[in-house]
């Protein structure tokens, strides 16, 4: 993102790269007074409100070289075939670009995912994990062979589904050797999941696959033993903007011992309350295609503005 003339005292401030006026409390210490004013959308939730330290954290979605919202239940395992392929949105701005706007603005832990194995899209994502060091997670094809190379791009943590969901089963020697690799403390496991049976099955191969592990508290303890948090796409609302899949956050916030990011169907601030009361504050959120960064129409403003009350709360 580039910034010209910025002079914090004046009124003529440029428009940065995603036609916002930049805030001055970005570029001084203190940020936290950006938070401070009048409360945003989240003050009309107040009925389900409770205290706890739930963070947004901001995604990056790749497809193709392109920053894109994209139905995920739509991504076909085929090679080349995109004919299924549902697309919300296409960015004009590159993955580096909105790697500095989270930078600047604060967020940390967001996660980058590559929807395919092209060189255009590991060139876009290595290109937001440089301009933002340690400040993202990456994944998306990630292996024990490219696992480390990514760390050393950049990436707080790597992100691990169908390398350790192997077959349907847990691989316990390629979990063990990931582990052994990059260490629990910088690893994520994507226990991305859909109904199957009335339960929560894993899904793996760009979540067209079922898998045989369900999500279970015997599962997620055990997982949660091997790795630094848990990022938990609700495949059958992810994208789709229909609402929050309010059943997985009770059962994430209620089962896991470590951090853990639940992704999908948010598209109002009050889908973020209910995340925060059904997980009893125990779980991150993720919103894609409806901020409006992403050509929705709930402000990513508002969004962060959240994110900080959340953190200025006593827990």
């Amino acid at each position: 993102m580039e910034i010209r003339n910025l002079d914090v005292n004046s009124t003529q401030l440029r428009l940065d790269s995603f036609n916002r006026i930049p805030n001055p409390s970005i570029f001084s210490s203190t940020r936290k007074q950006k938070f401070v004013a009048a409360p945003s959308q989240a003050s009309r939730s107040q009925s389900l409100s409770i205290r706890c330290g739930v963070k947004f954290r901001p995604c990056i979605d790749i497809h193709k070289g392109k920053v894109k919202q994209i139905v995920g239940s739509t991504l076909s395992d085929t090679k080349g075939n995109d004919s299924t392929l549902v697309t919300n949105f296409e960015s004009d701005k590159s993955a580096a670009e909105y790697a500095t706007l989270y930078k600047e603005d604060g967020l940390k832990g967001g996660h980058v995912i590559m929807l395919g194995a092209d060189p255009l899209s590991n060139e876009a994502a290595i290109g937001a994990l440089h301009a933002y060091p340690g400040g993202l997670q990456v994944g998306g094809g990630i292996n024990s062979q490219n696992a480390l190379s990514y760390i050393a791009e950049g990436a707080s943590h790597v992100i691990v589904t169908s390398y350790v969901f192997n077959n349907g089963q847990i691989d316990h020697e390629r979990l063990k050797e990931l582990v052994h690799l990059v260490g629990k403390q910088k690893l994520v496991l994507d226990l991305s999941c859909r109904k199957k049976d009335g339960k929560y099955a894993i899904v793996t191969n760009r979540w067209q696959t079922f898998s045989d592990v369900y999500l279970d508290e015997k599962i997620i303890t055990f997982l949660s033993e091997y790795c630094d948090e848990f990022l938990v796409h609700g495949v059958d609302v992810e994208g789709k903007k229909l609402g929050i899949d309010e059943e997985l956050v009770e059962l994430l916030g209620k089962l896991s011992p470590i951090p853990v990011t639940y992704a999908g169907g948010v598209t109002v601030i009050d889908d973020m309350e209910r995340i925060k009361v059904a997980g009893t504050g125990c779980v991150d959120v993720t919103v894609g295609s409806a901020l409006d960064i992403f050509g929705g129409k709930l402000a990513y403003k508002d969004v962060v503005d959240w994110h900080f009350q959340q953190q200025a709360l006593p827990v």
